[in-house]
């Protein structure tokens, strides 16, 4: 029995580069120097420094349950994985006999684990379940094969070098990437138009065809960030009662393959934001290095995580200014700061709410316990309350004069704002919230009502 791919829907090599790179990023310029001493070497390196809880590993059911059946033969999990992070799992499982792995000097994959099957047991003598055109030098020698997670062609492969007992092709990845990618959460980058409504040119094409532009570069480095994230979060996301069914960190999608997206998507929105202007590119650029620092280290940081998420709300409506080339206006910087840091409070309210309901006390891989909920709560909504104020204050503002027919109609914002913070901030306590704020906005029909009526009565003030 093969572990990575097949036993496992991921792949050991890549959960303990991750883990050891989630932990101290620094050890990205050791890893090259330990490929260099063999991928065995390199194996032996990481799984002496990083340790990955097989009870939350994403495990094949129907591979856990064929090994659970076929109970008249020893069962084997044989695997090229490093032995120091293979044999936990084995004993996790209870279900092995044997282990055969990677001992630090020999890579156990292909032509050497066919090798090392046929001293221990005979050609022939054996079945092997893989899930690779790396395992045909195994199907050669075996007596029967298992192809899992792949597709017809090796499974036709197989077929010609030994008997296929049967075939588990991999599920559709397709609605598995779109969860990933995050779509929804492209909602966020509609702030890029709030500089262009503020400054009433929702009328002038070619700032609308600049704002979307910016739109779609800041939803292409989000989406990568996003990947990256989630491949530095495996662990702490696999303890937490949604963030488990992520499509990596259930093992829906293949970590090497986010390894690969995630810069390229990255790539792909700097270029992008070529074709609006240089400004906004350095804007978009340090909205990404924000969004990695956050990702690496300051997410674990008490405070610095919230006011660093608020900050990333900012920038993109510093990035929705830029693009079109007009002054950013005091006041909305500061009702934004505000507002944002309320809703960044609100999310990690709402995740450790929902850790004190599950029996924890500290929410994994984050610098908050149970003890601060009361805190955030009230800092949070304060915060809140102190958006809607700068609202108030700039109605009566010269800025406003200059804008507006009417600006005393934008009265009408502050009561419909206040209703609207006070409320959400009750449903966290009541612990209903969507742990992502944005998700229960863009969903609340109460809060659409709100965004109706907010634009409504500043529409009626111009």
């Amino acid at each position: 029995m093969d572990l990575d791919g097949t036993l496992l829907n991921s792949d050991i090599l890549y959960e303990s580069v991750l883990a050891l790179l989630a932990r101290n990023p620094l050890y990205v310029f050791l890893l090259p120097l330990w490929l260099l001493r063999g991928k065995a070497a390199l194996k032996r390196e990481l799984a002496s420094r990083v340790v990955l809880p097989a009870e939350t590993l994403p495990y094949n059911h129907q591979v856990l349950e064929l090994l659970r059946t076929t109970t008249q033969r020893p069962r084997v999990l044989c695997t090229a994985s490093d032995a120091l992070l293979v044999q936990p799992i084995a004993e996790h499982l209870g279900l092995f006999e044997q282990v055969i792995a990677s001992d630090g000097k020999r890579n156990l994959s292909g032509r050497n684990k066919a090798d090392v099957l046929v001293d221990a047991f005979g050609q022939g003598n054996f079945d092997y379940a893989g899930n690779g055109s790396v395992d045909l030098h195994v199907w050669d020698k075996a007596g029967g094969a298992w192809v899992v997670n792949n597709g017809t062609a090796l499974a036709k492969a197989a077929s010609q070098r030994t008997t296929v007992h049967a075939h588990w092709p991999a599920p559709s990845r397709a609605r598995a990437w779109l969860k990933a990618l995050r779509l929804h959460q492209w909602l966020k980058n509609l702030l890029v138009f709030v500089p262009l409504l503020t400054a009433h040119r929702f009328l002038d094409l070619e700032s609308v065809l600049q704002s979307t532009i910016a739109l779609v570069a800041f939803g292409l480095c989000a989406s990568g960030v996003y990947v990256l994230n989630d491949l530095l979060d495996l662990m702490p996301d696999r303890q937490h009662p949604r963030k488990r069914k992520r499509p990596f960190a259930a093992g829906r999608l293949p970590l090497l393959q986010g390894l690969l997206v995630a810069p390229a998507l990255t790539v792909a929105g700097l270029l992008l934001s070529l074709a609006c202007n240089i400004e906004f590119t350095l804007v978009l650029l340090a909205y990404y290095v924000m969004t990695l620092a956050y990702s690496l280290r300051l997410k674990r940081i008490v405070m610095i995580d919230v006011v660093l998420l608020a900050a990333l709300y900012t920038v993109r409506i510093i990035g929705g200014a830029v693009a079109i080339d007009i002054e950013l206006s005091f006041w909305l910087l500061a009702f934004s700061m505000f507002m944002f840091l309320s809703l960044a409070l609100l999310k990690r309210y709402t995740e450790l709410h929902a850790m004190l309901s599950s029996g924890k006390t500290k929410a994994s891989g984050r610098a908050y316990s149970v003890e601060d909920l009361s805190l955030l709560q009230s800092m949070g909504a304060a915060a809140g309350y102190i958006a809607v104020m700068v609202m108030a204050l700039y109605i009566n503002s010269p800025e406003s004069v200059e804008l507006y027919r009417n600006p005393k109609l934008l009265w009408l914002v502050c009561p419909v704002l206040l209703y609207w913070v006070s409320r959400v901030w009750i449903i966290a306590h009541r612990g209903e919230m969507h742990d992502d704020p944005i998700v229960f906005a863009a969903t609340d029909r109460v809060s659409q009502i709100v965004v109706v009526l907010c634009g409504l009565f500043a529409l009626s003030a111009i």
